[in-house]
């Protein structure tokens, strides 16, 4: 009988980054900006966090290192900088970060009344095990809980930012960004293995 083939583990967040280089290359533009914002003004930092993102780039590009991290980072800080130019504020820098996070959390608490959870259809497609954990009711708990997880993540990431933009906190608001990006989503994910392991365990139970 011949072997099938084992689907690949998906990467973690912080393998996706790059690993803790790609953690740190993703704090520098933030901390450059609020730096810069603090010592220079709004277009200095503006002009300090983009050409952070540029080395950044250029760096991991001649290191021979995956680009598709910093670059999107770039785009990320691109944005954010378009931002807090149009609104004439350094903490606009972080607006849409904090809006997409509410989107998200209501994107992901949807997936759950729909009965398509989120956290199980993206584990599904990145891990090629598709969705047959739907028509298990267990499996499909154990995926809403993880999806719940997630939509926690995402609301508290907003509650906060959302009330230091409002107290026009900068620092505070660039530290809590940081603190409560990938350190949390990496806390999130060990739910999403979970239940992945579980719906897992007893699909193979069913199949066998």
């Amino acid at each position: 009988m011949p072997e099938t083939a084992t689907p690949s583990e998906p990467q973690t967040p912080l393998e996706a980054m790059g690993g803790a280089t790609g953690l740190v290359y993703t704090m520098l533009p933030i901390v450059a900006f609020v730096l810069a914002n603090a010592s220079w003004g709004l277009t200095v930092a503006i002009c300090t966090a983009v050409g952070v993102g540029i080395a950044i780039s250029v760096l991991r590009l001649v290191r021979k290192e995956p680009l598709q991290p910093a670059l999107s980072g770039l785009f990320g800080v691109a944005v954010a900088s378009f931002v807090a130019w149009k609104t004439g504020s350094a903490k606009g820098f972080f607006l849409i970060g904090i809006w997409g996070n509410l989107a998200l959390a209501g994107l992901f608490l949807l997936s759950i009344a729909l009965r398509r959870p989120l956290a199980g259809v993206v584990w599904g497609a990145l891990n090629g095990t598709g969705m047959a954990w739907v028509k298990d009711k267990p499996s499909r708990l154990y995926y809403d809980i993880a999806t719940l997880t997630l939509v926690l993540v995402f609301a508290a990431r907003f509650v906060v930012q959302q009330w230091l933009y409002a107290a026009d906190s900068t620092g505070w608001l660039a530290a809590a960004k940081i603190a409560m990006g990938y350190p949390l989503l990496a806390l999130a994910f060990l739910v999403v293995l979970w239940a992945a392991r579980r719906s897992g365990k007893r699909l193979r139970a069913q199949n066998a």
